[in-house]
């Protein structure tokens, strides 16, 4: 995510997926909706996109990873910069994350 998304593309693309899946938190929302926008999934370009503690980000990931909605693709354990895609893309994951 190097560049921030335009507001109303996110706005739509936050709206679709609330309105798919409405039990989800805001933040969990966000992320899906920034997968639906093509936008690369790494939670620590989201989390500063977004002013977001990663932390919070993770937490977010691991549940959505959880119930099936995306999955984790690679995950550096130095740093935790978790990359993510869609449930089911089929990308293969690589053994390690390069800052």
């Amino acid at each position: 995510m190097s560049a921030t998304p335009d507001e109303a593309s996110f706005i739509a693309a936050l709206d679709r997926v609330t309105a798919a899946r409405p039990g989800l938190d805001p933040l969990a929302a966000g992320l899906l909706a920034a997968l639906d926008l093509g936008l690369p999934g790494d939670s620590r370009a989201f989390a500063s996109t977004f002013g977001v503690e990663h932390a919070l980000v993770l937490r977010a990931l691991a549940g959505l990873e959880e119930t099936g909605h995306l999955a984790v693709t690679a995950r550096d354990p130095r740093t935790q910069r978790t990359r993510f895609a869609p449930a089911g893309s089929g990308r293969p994951a690589p053994s390690n994350v390069a800052e």
